[in-house]
């Protein structure tokens, strides 16, 4: 199956290295706010940079909430994307996406332990899922402050001064704390897993 994909465009976010990504993965990929365009998506990407509050700022200037929830083709929410599938995040003390329980709270710093978390790090899955088919164990690269509860929902966990949920997922909505378009091979590998999950 030929996969069109689209970036949410809730402003703010660099789109170019993961638009780069899934397309050298041979999909067709472009971001948007149009609501046609995405519910005719095969596939749809809520990519994150910069805080919950101002990203939910832009999805509810846009009314792209409604949309968002009611998606039935895979998603994935990346890095803040990720967070704000969660019902709140402490960062801006906002109501998130609400679409996976638990709240998004501030990595504690502890000894030797920086905050940011910012480098590689490996994963641990969980559950078996076909996102992490072949990836398990392997290091991806990471920067955030926050970091989800965990839950149910857990597919993998990472630690940094404690354990984290890096992957999730509750039914169609995945998400991934770290950047696999930033992630080399294993990255690649984890996108291409997602472009092979169907509705």
């Amino acid at each position: 199956m030929k996969c069109d994909v689209v970036l949410l465009d809730t402003g703010g976010s660099n789109f170019t290295s993961l638009q780069a990504a899934i397309e050298r993965l041979g999909a067709r990929c472009l971001h948007s706010r149009d609501p046609e365009q995405i519910r005719a998506a095969t596939h749809v990407l809520l990519p994150g940079v910069g805080s919950a509050g101002a990203a939910m700022q832009a999805i509810a200037a846009q009314n792209l909430a409604p949309l968002i929830r009611s998606l039935s083709q895979p998603v994935l929410g990346i890095c803040l994307g990720m967070q704000i599938l969660f019902g709140h995040s402490d960062e801006s003390e906002v109501d998130t996406l609400g679409l996976i329980p638990g709240r998004v709270r501030r990595l504690p710093a502890a000894h030797g332990i920086r905050i940011p978390h910012m480098g590689w790090n490996a994963i641990t899955a969980v559950r078996d899922d076909p996102l992490l088919s072949g990836v398990n164990g392997q290091d991806f690269y990471f920067v955030h402050t926050y970091a989800a509860d965990d839950s149910d929902a857990t597919l993998a966990r990472c630690t940094h001064g404690q354990a984290f949920p890096a992957v999730v997922r509750s039914g169609n909505f995945y998400g991934v704390q770290f950047h696999p378009e930033r992630s080399g091979p294993q990255g690649s590998r984890l996108l291409a897993n997602f472009l092979g999950i169907t509705a």
